[in-house]
């Protein structure tokens, strides 16, 4: 459940971008440690969220 201050912020919160379809380049061959963590961890959230 949601809980908002205000309806002010309840509205602003509806009208913000979903961020699964931006386009982001995303370059295995130059991608170190780091990114490739940070990968695995937006494909397991969006896995998350399409299961909800």
């Amino acid at each position: 459940m949601n809980y908002y201050e205000n309806e002010t912020e309840r509205q602003a919160n509806e009208e913000l971008p979903i961020g699964k379809n931006e386009d982001v380049e995303f370059s295995e061959a130059l991608a170190d440690s780091d990114d490739r963590e940070a990968n695995r961890r937006a494909e397991a959230a969006d896995e998350r969220q399409q299961n909800e």
